[in-house]
Order: structure tokens, then sequence, then C-alpha cells
């Protein structure tokens, strides 16, 4: 399911429906979640899942949001040179994608941007554009150099070596324990971002673009803390 949502979505995008591209891309998003939840509860794991969940994951979250944004810069532009370098996050996701499954550092907790949230960040922001074409956000994709800039800085992201806490829920996750702060820390401003959404009237879809770009600075944030110290 969560592939067949990334091909669909792919196929919107070549339609100049970025609206409902998205949409597949937030789906592909539930079925990655379930599979992992309904592997733990079933006690269902084999390498097999493993690996067709990267398998998936490239097309729903790598090949998806490259296209959208290549496409979101042609529509706005028009075909330059420029408007390709999106489709980099491509290659970049399936770079972090294999180095994910095999590197044993990662099992509760990520190094580098995890696909997910790259795609969550490129799908909200052609759609809030797509749903909003007066808005700031459509005047930034609109100069030259802002849509490339910000693919090379995700592709970077996706393969750095910045520690970057897991989303997911888990159990053993002790109350005072740095990562309970830092979740608790996040879940602060995941509410800000929604009430400041409301607030301003601004389309639902800013809420994800933002807590995802939130997500990014608060772990950089951290890890040049820690560092220091």
């Amino acid at each position: 399911m969560n592939l067949l949502c990334g091909v669909l979505g792919v196929i919107c995008t070549f339609d100049g429906r970025f609206d409902i591209a998205f949409y597949m891309m937030l789906a592909a998003a539930v079925c990655d979640f379930c599979d992992g939840l309904s592997a733990r509860l079933l006690n269902a794991y084999s390498p097999v899942g493993k690996e067709l969940d990267s398998l998936a994951d490239m097309v729903s979250f790598g090949v998806l949001p490259a296209l959208m944004i290549n496409r979101l810069m042609v529509e706005i532009q028009g075909e330059s040179f420029l408007a390709y370098i999106p489709l980099l996050i491509a290659i970049f996701s399936a770079l972090r994608l294999a180095k994910f499954n095999i590197d044993e550092r990662q099992t509760d907790n990520f190094i580098g941007l995890a696909t997910p949230a790259c795609a969550m960040i490129c799908g909200s922001f052609a759609y809030y554009i797509c749903k909003d074409p007066a808005s700031v956000l459509n005047g930034w994709a609109g100069t030259r150099f802002f849509i490339p800039v910000a693919s090379l800085i995700l592709c970077g992201l996706l393969v750095s070596e910045i520690p970057m806490f897991s989303m997911k829920f888990k159990k053993n996750i002790k109350a005072g324990t740095p990562i309970h702060k830092q979740r608790i820390g996040f879940a602060g401003v995941i509410v800000v971002i929604c009430v400041l959404t409301l607030l301003l009237g601004l389309n639902w879809s800013f809420i994800v673009l933002m807590t995802f770009v939130a997500y990014i600075i608060m772990n950089i944030g951290i890890a040049l803390l820690f560092r220091k110290k």
C-alpha cells in the first residue's frame, strides 16, 4: 500500500495535481507506520519485509518528493537546468535508505534526516503553494535559487552525521531522559505552530511544513550544543 500510494502520487504529480500527490504521500506515510506497528504486534519480522519497506520508501519518500519539487519549479519558472536540481533528492534518499539498512547505530534514533521527514517538507511545500498561490512561500519559490538551494540542503541533511531523535512512540523511553525532554519540547513546538497557523488563517499544510522544519532546526541545535560541551 505504501508503494502503491507512492506510484499514484507520481502519476498525480505529472498531471499537475500536487494536492492529490501530497494526499498520496500522507497515505503512504500512514501505511509505512502501520506496517512496522503490525510487524511488532504480530512478531512478524523478516529480511524480505525490511527490504520491501526501503524499496517502497524510495518511491514514496524519495522519487515522489523530488518530482513534486521539480514539477513545481517548472510550473512556476519554466524549464531550466536549475529545475532539475531537486531530482538529486531521489538520489540522496536512495543513499540514505541504503545507509540506514546497514548502520547499526540507528536502531533507536536516526543519524541524518529520515526520508519521510524530507518528503513531508517537499510535499507540504508544494501543496501549500498549490492551495495559496498568493502566499509568501510562492514568492520564494519564484526566485531562481531558493528551491535548488533548499533541495541541496535537504540532500546534505539526508546523508549527514547529525543525530536526530525518532518520532516513533516507544515504551522504553523513561521520563527525565534527554530523548524524553526533547520529545516534550518538540511537542510544545508543534502546539505553538498549530496555534499560530489557526490564528493567521493559514492552510493546514503549513503545520506539516513548519513541524518538520522545526524538527531539523531543533536537532541541529541540540547537536551543536552537545558538541560545545
